[in-house]
């Protein structure tokens, strides 16, 4: 929808960002990879160069950098692929295409690391319950890198889904 609507994406992902930052309490701030080109062939570092090329990702981290200026105690964590059993997300999608139709087409030469929602939530509860001090910027995922092709065949694999998955760039 950021895509759609970039006004509205600046106001979520940006503006409202940095007033909690001005609240003046700690915040732990979630983002994104979308922060990045997404044309490197290695895991981003969190020191490497941004280069968004999307409204979300222009507003995520136009977020990041308004946090960053108005205070000096915020987390930033990047994530990826995030999913659950909760909301909108990819599995669930796939689930549901899954079920309608006989057969899809899903891109295999995009890579990243699929994170189970509950990861990121446990890792968040870590940072909370240390009252880290350690502000900045870090990047959290689950371990291990496959395509959209590769997650879509492994979750019709895992829910025993009868749709045939072809790849497609």
């Amino acid at each position: 929808k950021a895509e759609i609507d970039e006004n509205l994406a600046h106001k979520i992902n940006a503006s409202a960002v940095e007033n909690l930052g001005l609240s003046g309490a700690r915040v732990i701030h979630i983002s994104t990879d979308y922060v990045f080109s997404g044309e490197a062939c290695m895991p981003y570092m969190e020191t490497d160069p941004v280069a968004p090329r999307t409204a979300y990702g222009r507003t995520k981290r136009e977020g990041e950098k308004l946090l960053q200026a108005v205070s000096a105690e915020a987390i930033i964590i990047r994530t990826a692929w995030l999913y659950s059993t909760f909301g909108n997300n990819f599995v669930k999608t796939m689930l549901r295409l899954g079920q309608e139709r006989e057969s899809l087409g899903v891109v295999f030469d995009q890579l990243g690391s699929p994170t189970y929602a509950a990861d990121l939530a446990n890792a968040i509860w870590e940072i909370i319950t240390s009252k880290s001090t350690d502000y900045g910027v870090y990047h959290f995922s689950n371990e291990g890198v496959c395509s959209w092709y590769d997650f879509t065949t492994a979750i019709f694999r895992l829910t025993n889904t009868n749709c045939q998955v072809f790849p497609i760039e």
